[in-house]
């Protein structure tokens, strides 16, 4: 096993040579299929089409947009040129995107329509009116001077704007000399993506990662499953997020395998495109794997094809798994990291007990060195005792964009990477998350995992899923709350929640506060937002006239 010194492109152009005619990415709801000789044609086309409208080495190129067929066009096309792909939450509306692209220096920007609710052509026309007056490639904007372009990721005109086809066609007819000497002036240790931490506490900070980063972190990913150019991976989750970009993207980049695309998570289309495909992986984090399992059509489609896949993104509760494992025919691997370690710090392995798949996060990923961490003395925890979880290699950022300080903040003078996650490593060498450090709840001088118990709730007949939060308590300092999506039909009650746990766990763990709700606020990469969970609580205490004691 090794570390390799590719860049993404030499990566495309190894397979574009190797298996020309083998299908690399196919969207199978509309039927559109690219070889991977055909998409690298597309992508060199693309790449000097942003050479022609002033996009080169170093350039920040954002990427708005769900996973649509050319997003990944735009992601190679400025691998191929030493650009930088600034990806783009689909969520984030115009406070956020304008926070992206000046924090960002954004010179260029892709985007689409938009999503239910948020039309990004209006958004990107609000806060650029100059583009409706301004001709291509002449944009000055006031109030993001560094601002050049804005690229229309379709067919349609845009006033200000150029479109898919108009850069394909400037680059087809532009000569390959460009090209092929900035190519040559590209390094795999180059930042190549910049992904905004989520934000969920302070302001996003740009996480800079090279090619030699989440290229490696893709490849050791797919060997931990056993992938080969056979394989078939169905991508539903964001290509915006480390989750898809990486963890799908780079494993099929660097296995030469096929990745079967879904534009917006859809648990139909996804079941689906397994089905008519024969997908022999999936990805997914909790809610989807729910979204799939519980959709009335399940039956109608065959999994048989299914070997294997991630879950990921949350805690994945046991009774979950099983269930994937029974009706989806999947052993599914759990990869545990953050976007600062491109994302893979451990992973379970194909070959790894139910139990351990289950219960734990796996082991170190080659090339790199986990440690359990004392967050007070800085010491390392021996086997069985907690403390932040932490590693260093291949996997770690190149900084924050712009932010030293934030950088200093959390890799040591020692080179560890900090997560800010509670975990425990085991006699085997495995690791078990045991909480975020400011997700602990302290209740009386107590401390409750949040996940434990999640994972107890789990158990209850007509609970569908279960999220425990800390409410701040005058009393206790904290105490427990818990928001509960049930089963279709169920008919759930607070007090029957509570009679539940009666006896089967201790009183202090046991939520005061219960709140049943539909779906939970997520990320565009759907993690739950428990930040947002704490908020929804203390307004339903305040607007039923619910004491917090």
């Amino acid at each position: 096993m090794q570390l390799f010194d590719r860049t993404l492109g030499d990566w495309l152009e190894h397979w574009a040579a190797e298996t020309p005619n083998h299908e690399y990415i196919v969207y199978s709801d509309r039927n559109l299929r690219f070889t991977w000789s055909a998409f690298n044609i597309r992508v060199d086309n693309m790449a000097k089409g942003l050479l022609a409208v002033g996009v080169t080495k170093g350039t920040h190129v954002g990427i708005w947009a769900q996973n649509v067929p050319d997003w990944l066009t735009f992601l190679y096309a400025c691998a191929k040129i030493g650009a930088v792909a600034v990806t783009v939450n689909t969520n984030y509306k115009s406070h956020e995107l304008a926070f992206v692209v000046e924090n960002s220096d954004m010179h260029t920007l892709c985007l689409t329509d938009g999503v239910p609710g948020n039309d990004y052509i209006e958004t990107i026309n609000l806060l650029v009116p100059e583009l409706k007056t301004t001709q291509r490639g002449k944009l000055e904007s006031a109030r993001f001077p560094q601002l050049k372009n804005v690229i229309y990721i379709g067919q349609e005109k845009h006033r200000g704007m150029y479109n898919t086809a108009e850069m394909l066609l400037l680059g087809s007819n532009k000569p390959d000399d460009e090209l092929n000497a900035i190519k040559s002036t590209v390094n795999c240790h180059d930042v190549v993506n910049m992904q905004y931490t989520s934000g969920t506490t302070g302001f996003p900070k740009g996480v800079m990662l090279s090619h030699h980063n989440i290229a490696n972190n893709g490849y050791l990913t797919g060997v931990h499953m056993k992938f080969t150019q056979a394989d078939k991976l169905c991508v539903c989750v964001p290509l915006f997020h480390c989750f898809g970009v990486v963890l799908a993207t780079m494993n099929c980049l660097t296995h030469g395998s096929t990745q079967v695309m879904v534009e917006k998570f859809d648990p139909l289309i996804t079941l689906a495109s397994i089905h008519k495909e024969r997908c022999t992986a999936l990805y997914g984090v909790p809610t989807m794997f729910i979204a799939e399992l519980n959709h009335p059509m399940f039956d109608m489609f065959d999994m048989s094809s299914l070997r294997t896949g991630i879950m990921a993104g949350a805690l994945c509760p046991i009774e979950l798994m099983r269930k994937v494992s029974e009706k989806m025919f999947m052993t599914i691997t759990s990869v545990y990291g953050l976007t600062e370690t491109s994302p893979g710090m451990t992973q379970t392995r194909l070959e790894d007990s139910f139990e351990t798949r289950c219960t734990t996060v796996g082991s170190d990923y080659e090339f790199t060195e986990v440690a359990v961490i004392d967050p007070v003395t800085g010491e390392h925890c021996p086997d069985g005792v907690q403390g932040e979880m932490c590693c260093r290699g291949y996997n770690v950022m190149k900084g924050y964009y712009k932010n030293p300080q934030a950088t200093a903040e959390v890799i040591d003078k020692n080179g560890y990477l900090h997560s800010g996650d509670l975990g425990i490593k085991d006699p085997d060498g495995n690791y078990r998350i045991t909480g975020r450090i400011k997700d602990m709840i302290i209740r009386g001088g107590e401390n409750i995992s949040p996940r434990e118990i999640e994972e107890f709730l789990y158990h209850m007949p007509g609970v569908k899923d279960a999220q425990v939060i800390a409410i701040t308590s005058p009393r206790y300092g904290e105490d427990v709350g818990v928001f509960v999506i049930p089963h279709d039909g169920a008919d759930l009650t607070a007090e029957d929640l509570r009679d539940f746990c009666k006896d089967k766990i201790a009183r202090y763990k046991i939520p005061r506060y219960v709140f049943f709700v539909n779906e939970y606020p997520l990320t565009g990469s759907g993690k739950i937002q428990k930040f947002k969970l704490r908020e929804m609580a203390l307004e339903i205490c305040k607007n039923e006239n619910i004491e917090i004691i």
